[in-house]
């Protein structure tokens, strides 16, 4: 069983400790198209999947901040990895909005990886003592080494009106498709999952008020700093991702600077151009703002929940586009890095491709595009209703 209740320290020291590890085995999880095994039982060991987990069933319990500290650790040394542990985790914490009997089922370990999504696309049907479920889910990161997955669906009631639930099952309980062939981010393994007539008992399905934190049934119901809004303290740790991304390009590319000259010409060495010197300077700042933005950004989702308040429409705006920034600031450091790179920089042994591949395929993620996201900020910050209602 992973190790459980440790420090923040601790935990990011052995975590530090895996990178090289992790780094390693980069074109493995692009190669199998998924996080490989190896990964998971370092990671696990480590602590990480203890991270969101209450400390009544073992966990570390650890705040918001922390745990982005951890995704970003580990998605600079693999990108995919990262994106998975950020999915796993965040998805964990999901599970403490359930009622206690679901929490006792999920966290009996004490380290957990859940994996799912907000799309409902799978219908359910009320039956004696819960739910049958049927549906298919695209993009299920991570799907294939999760224990549990949160399945979007929806149900109609007998006044005919439709109610998005959020039924959480066993993964051995779905099927996945071999159907996750992309260009970018393909060690998340973010196959197709389905579900045929899958029984979910009523203690594993919540409605939308889990968006609020305001499902009931829970021992945790009013314990304050853990009841995060759950858009909000997703995707403000998932922007942990995209710093991480970016810190391991500015790595890289300082990794292979000395001794490089610029071919062509009469510079024997990059980095007594100016131009180097520039372009790596607004990288690190670049990196530099991206993370304390994040950092504002996890303080509010962290206020708010140590209140006991809800974020308001601005907040919760904010947060979205803002991170959506941070995504498209981080791929713009990458290719700007990328650009300065010699042409050996094409080379698919080498680690510099994969990262910019992987920071462009995430970047496209629909929470994060800035057409939507940057969008709905912009109409909150001019007084007009978001235009969604994902945030």
């Amino acid at each position: 069983m992973a190790a459980a209740g440790k420090d923040f320290p601790t935990l990011l020291d052995a975590i530090r400790g895996i990178v090289p590890k992790l780094r390693a085995n980069s074109p493995e999880a692009e190669e199998r198209r998924r996080i490989p095994d190896e990964n998971i039982a370092l990671l696990d060991e480590a602590g990480v999947f203890g991270m969101a987990v209450p400390e009544r069933f073992g966990g570390s319990d650890l705040p918001a901040w922390q745990q982005a500290a951890a995704f970003a650790e580990i998605a600079r040394a693999c990108g995919s990895s990262g994106w998975v542990t950020m999915v796993w985790v965040t998805t964990g914490w999901m599970a403490s909005l359930y009622p206690d009997k679901a929490q006792e089922e999920v966290f009996a370990g004490g380290s957990v990886r859940v994996s799912g999504g907000f799309t409902a696309s799978g219908t359910l049907v009320p039956t004696e003592g819960g739910y049958v479920l049927n549906g298919s889910w695209r993009f299920n990161t991570g799907v294939q080494g999760a224990q549990w997955n949160v399945c979007a669906a929806t149900v109609e009631r007998e006044d005919g009106q439709v109610e998005e639930l959020f039924p959480l099952v066993p993964t051995d309980e779905l099927t996945t498709a071999d159907d996750w062939k992309v260009f970018g981010a393909a060690g998340t393994g973010s196959v197709t999952s389905t579900a045929e007539n899958v029984f979910v008992p009523a203690h594993r399905v919540v409605d939308a008020s889990v968006y609020e934190a305001a499902t009931g049934d829970r021992w945790n119901a009013e314990t304050p700093g853990r009841n995060y809004n759950l858009l909000g303290y997703i995707l403000a740790t998932t922007g942990a991702v995209f710093v991480g991304l970016a810190q391991a390009a500015l790595d890289e590319f300082m990794a292979r600077l000395p001794g490089k000259g610029i071919t062509y010409t009469q510079w024997t060495e990059q980095g007594e151009h100016p131009h180097t010197q520039i372009q790596l300077a607004l990288a690190a700042n670049k990196i530099a703002s991206c993370e304390a933005l994040l950092q504002t950004l996890l303080k509010t989702v962290q206020d708010r929940a140590d209140r006991g308040e809800r974020m308001t429409l601005q907040e919760r705006a904010t947060v979205r586009g803002q991170v959506a920034f941070v995504a498209q600031t981080a791929k713009e450091v990458v290719a700007m890095l990328y650009a300065l790179s010699p042409a050996s920089a094409i080379m698919s042994s080498g680690a510099f491709q994969l990262i910019q591949r992987d920071v462009m395929a995430l970047s496209l993620h629909g929470l994060l595009a800035p057409v939507g996201s940057l969008e709905a900020q912009g109409r909150v910050l001019l007084g007009m209703e978001p235009g969604t209602d994902y945030l």
